[in-house]
């Protein structure tokens, strides 16, 4: 099987490239594959342009580099998204990756009516959030759930896709890093465990 792991943050040497490549070590180790895509070393733009919006009224072709992440997408059996939470939510680099890439025609069909067609049922995610803050506070403001309300139902679920798993990886900043890289793996190791897929 084959993932395709997004990775939503600027700088190579952070903590979320690192985890990211102990994920991909994971999967290896199980036996399958995966593919980076490294939005920032790749210079994607993640400002929606009007060629973009020109694509969601349906009076456009999708710019070439849109196309291009949508075809690696397409190539996957699990599409996987590894960012920092910034202010309780996607950073910008990966917001405007979902915005310009899960386009109008492709991830739904928006008919004229108001009503809407989800196009990618029988896609699976996986979201891998690395967070400063602990869990506790997570949970104390709810964060949590308004992230899977904006994220997993907002975008995911609007599209048809199924989110099979949210992990938050909490206190990077104060928790030791080698804990968050052995379970980075972990999550690699069991991606396409069938039992785990199930839920």
């Amino acid at each position: 099987m084959h993932a395709l792991i997004v990775i939503g943050h600027h700088d190579p040497a952070s903590l979320t490239h690192a985890l990211a490549r102990q994920i991909a070590a994971g999967l290896h180790a199980s036996g399958h594959t995966s593919e980076f895509a490294d939005l920032a070393s790749e210079g994607f733009d993640p400002r929606f342009s009007l060629a973009d919006h020109a694509v969601h009224r349906r009076q456009g072709k999708p710019p070439a580099d849109v196309l291009a992440e949508q075809a690696r997408i397409e190539r996957a059996d699990t599409l996987l998204l590894v960012y920092p939470i910034y202010w309780w939510s996607l950073p910008a680099l990966l917001k405007g990756w979902v915005e310009r890439v899960f386009s109008n025609g492709w991830a739904f069909d928006q008919a004229a009516d108001g009503s809407t067609r989800k196009r990618l049922r029988g896609m699976t995610v996986h979201l891998v959030g690395l967070a400063g803050a602990d869990a506790t506070t997570f949970a104390r403001h709810g964060y949590a759930e308004a992230m899977r309300v904006q994220i997993d139902h907002g975008i995911f679920d609007y599209c048809g896709a199924q989110v099979l798993s949210s992990t938050l990886l909490a206190d990077s900043e104060g928790a030791h890093a080698e804990a968050l890289l052995e379970q980075a793996r972990g999550l690699g190791l069991a991606l396409f465990d069938n039992r785990h897929n199930a839920a």
